[in-house]
């Protein structure tokens, strides 16, 4: 017998286009099941060991309950208590946990730190989110957005050509969802101050990635960059490990706030997204995030469903 392929998810184009379909129907499956009351015990005996060296909320809970729910379970590790890179290589870190765990997430600040457990695990890596990427969400909100666009089709393709505008920093989260945008034949618009743009690595990397560069438009306007949008997506303004910019960049990003009138410029249809914490006032108000357009907490929720269908996709376990 062959032994399984061992694959990780350090960044989104780890999954081929097929791949990602599969991964979706999986979590829409899994979904209607949960929705269902319906569990099932496709990870039963396994383990997920979870390192987290960043603070988590949505990362951790939903990841643990996607283990529960499919009769598996979750080991949650501070950073400090490994010291990853420091008291302790990554390396040795890498293949002691290969030993105990089924899989390893890691929400983390270097992104090499994803690459080098990677590099030496034994069993697959997920990249729970690092300076560079945040695979996960990027997969989650692109999951939310054919959910809620189009809500009878399974298929991909029917994503080809819907614009999402960002209107933010871009940061991990925009880089990855851009990076998926531009795999799956998506439009994506970031719209912020030039200081706060994509850089031309990143850009080249994208079109070396996906073929097509200009997948990817960068607009200084906000109006001009949620005219013609499907979807509008913001992000807090000052991530983790930026605390001390955090004032810098509020007065930068205030007129790139998402709000009733900012809404006003773009068709009447398109939903908010915006992966949390959200602080409310600030990148988006109360009135958009509790509006009838936010799918904040849709895109939320799908965290766990799209996970969990990664998870058994990455172990090579059918869902029942």
């Amino acid at each position: 017998m062959m032994e399984k392929e061992l694959r990780h998810l350090v960044n989104v184009t780890d999954l081929s286009i097929d791949e990602i379909a599969h991964v979706y129907r999986v979590a829409t499956a899994t979904k209607k099941q949960i929705a269902q009351g319906v569990h099932n015990d496709a990870l039963a005996d396994r383990v997920l060991g979870m390192i987290f060296e960043k603070p988590s909320m949505r990362t951790r809970v939903s990841f643990q309950a996607a283990m529960i729910q499919a009769g598996g379970q979750a080991i949650d590790i501070r950073g400090k208590e490994i010291g990853l890179g420091k008291r302790e290589s990554v390396k040795d870190v890498a293949r002691v946990m290969s030993r105990y765990v089924d899989a390893i997430m890691v929400r983390t600040f270097a992104h090499r730190n994803v690459e080098l457990l990677a590099r030496h695990a034994t069993v697959p890596v997920i990249n729970g989110l690092s300076d560079d990427a945040h695979p996960c969400q990027a997969l989650a909100d692109v999951f939310t957005i054919r959910e809620r666009l189009f809500p009878e089709r399974d298929e991909l393709d029917c994503l080809q050509g819907v614009t999402v505008a960002f209107v933010g920093d871009s940061n991990n989260v925009a880089r990855s969802l851009a990076t998926l945008c531009g795999w799956l034949g998506m439009n994506f618009v970031l719209s912020g101050p030039d200081e706060y743009a994509f850089d031309d690595a990143f850009l080249e990397s994208v079109a070396e990635t996906v073929g097509d560069r200009s997948a990817i438009r960068m607009v200084r306007d906000p109006r001009e960059a949620v005219a013609d949008a499907q979807v509008i997506y913001t992000d807090t303004w000052a991530s983790m490990g930026q605390e001390s910019e955090a004032e810098v960049r509020r007065k930068a990003f205030q007129p790139y706030q998402v709000n009733a009138d900012l809404l006003a410029s773009a068709p009447a249809e398109a939903p908010v997204m915006h992966c949390l914490p959200a602080h409310r006032g600030e990148e988006l108000t109360d009135e958009v995030i509790d509006g009838p357009r936010s799918i904040v907490y849709d895109q939320a929720e799908n965290r766990l469903h799209v996970q969990k269908a990664l998870i058994l996709f990455l172990l090579g376990v059918e869902a029942d």
